[in-house]
């Protein structure tokens, strides 16, 4: 059995590469939020709607298929898609009708 000295380190360690991950994270929905705008410009520039249901519906499958795959629960990854489809669709309307650069 650890001591408890070693058992903290081992903890703070976990948590670092946990912290690690979480700016991955973060970094990558920064990064799909740039790519939603530059979407969102083109489809300002071509006239084409901003709402796409075909498109929310593939990128939800292929989460429920990661999930699947990897064992992560499929209502988590609903929620969480929800949320970040949600956050784009309203960067890309504030682009489209001129509220943001």
């Amino acid at each position: 059995m650890k001591g408890t000295a070693q058992a903290i380190a081992d903890i703070d360690e976990l948590r670092a590469r946990l912290d690690r991950i979480d700016e991955r994270l973060l970094e990558e929905l920064r990064a799909r939020i740039e790519i939603c705008v530059e979407i969102a410009r083109v489809k300002k520039d071509q006239g084409i709607p901003m709402m796409q249901p075909h498109r929310i519906g593939l990128v939800q499958e292929r989460a429920a298929a990661f999930g699947t795959e990897h064992g992560i629960d499929l209502a988590f990854l609903r929620r969480l898609y929800d949320l970040v489809i949600e956050e784009t669709c309203r960067v890309e309307d504030l682009v489209i009708d001129g509220s943001a650069a």
